[in-house]
């Protein structure tokens, strides 16, 4: 090799490695191509496979963890005497949206595996009995006013909401008997978002944009205008100013909510499309300039009760994706989040089957109502 050529070589050995230096470079500044996942579709198989958890929980009286004050001995009762309603799936508000499910997927599914039997289970929880007993819990006292709130409330109302919008006799019976307690659940909204001085940032039941957002849904499906202005005016108050959320400080151990999705979720709801996305660029910048690094949370035992709140998060993290308007960015972070968790949540402990259904379900409701 002549002196040229090696100097030409040398010359072309440097510029390739400056180039690939480079390269690397950038590549830390921005978030990594997303691989295509694989689809995510309810389909009648995966609708037979979800059902079976809550169908096997709504009815299932213990274990439970009732979070019930005692103000004298007469409380001392099993779980079904407060809640001969929703007594079942370990605590008040599975048991809540464990009926939630059965009745999206009745609904959705006309040929569902069971689908007598599963509207038989709603019969014997639904009754106009049973209901009347349930909103009575939470007038006996004072404590019992603030019991579940807001995530069982929320919950409760989405269930209504459900029932609402399902042209079916035996569902018209069972909002019948439930209008009164989402009724007194929209009052006690009503009541207690102007005390609310701070919302509540965390990532687990007391989330006030989550309670929110479901919240918000009832009250545009009904026409609950006291309702609706009541958050709007809530949500804006407490939310309007934030900027630059830190989602990379998330999750927390115990996260089944991300506390900037669920914020970004109401938001989107009560501004109007130009105000809110305005809002949300300064909110969580990456999301919007495609740079954000957000991978599925990791659960390391899906037998420990807390630990498997992370399969939830990654579910609902997908519901606040799946709803931003046509962000295909988005959406194919979504889809990576239910991937991750969709195969694991039936294994056949309580820890996680009493309730992970219900997330991935709504996750999956999500995705269809804004693929149209």
């Amino acid at each position: 090799m002549t002196p040229d050529n090696i100097h030409v070589s040398l010359l072309l050995t440097f510029v390739v490695g400056f180039l690939a230096c480079t390269q690397t470079e950038n590549n830390k500044n921005h978030a990594p191509l997303i691989e295509e996942p694989e689809v995510v579709s309810l389909d009648l198989d995966e609708a037979n496979r979800l059902a079976s958890l809550p169908a096997e929980c709504i009815c299932n009286p213990l274990p439970y963890k009732s979070g019930h004050i005692l103000t004298d001995s007469t409380d001392l009762k099993m779980p079904g005497a407060h809640h001969p309603a929703f007594y079942g799936c370990f605590d008040w508000h599975s048991a809540v949206h464990g009926h939630w499910s059965l009745v999206y997927l009745l609904k959705n599914f006309p040929d569902l595996d069971s689908s007598d039997h599963y509207r038989s289970l709603l019969h014997k929880n639904l009754t106009e009995e049973n209901l009347a007993i349930e909103l009575q819990y939470f007038k006996a006292n004072k404590y019992n006013a603030s019991f579940e709130r807001t995530y069982g409330w929320a919950w409760l109302l989405k269930l209504q909401e459900e029932l609402l919008d399902w042209s079916d006799d035996d569902a018209k019976q069972w909002a019948s008997y439930i209008e009164k307690l989402a009724e007194f659940i929209s009052q006690a909204y009503q009541d207690y978002l102007p005390k609310l001085v701070y919302p509540i940032r965390v990532g687990e039941h007391s989330n006030t944009a989550f309670g929110l957002s479901f919240a918000y849904d009832y009250a545009t499906r009904t026409g609950d205008e006291a309702l609706r202005n009541a958050i709007e005016k809530a949500a804006r108050r407490m939310y309007m100013n934030d900027v630059g959320c830190p989602i990379n400080w998330e999750p927390s151990g115990y996260d089944f909510l991300s506390p900037c999705l669920q914020e970004l979720d109401i938001m989107r709801k009560v501004l109007k499309a130009e105000e809110f996305e305005g809002w949300a660029a300064n909110f969580i910048p990456d999301l919007f300039e495609e740079n954000l690094l957000l991978e599925p949370a990791k659960v390391s035992d899906r037998s420990d009760g807390k630990l498997v709140h992370l399969d939830g998060l990654n579910f609902s993290r997908a519901w606040c994706l799946y709803n931003l308007p046509a962000n295909e960015y988005a959406s194919q972070l979504a889809d990576e989040h239910m991937k991750y968790s969709l195969d694991k949540i039936v294994d056949g402990d309580y820890a996680g089957q009493h309730w992970l259904a219900s997330f991935a379900l709504y996750a999956y409701k999500c995705k269809l109502h804004n693929a149209h």
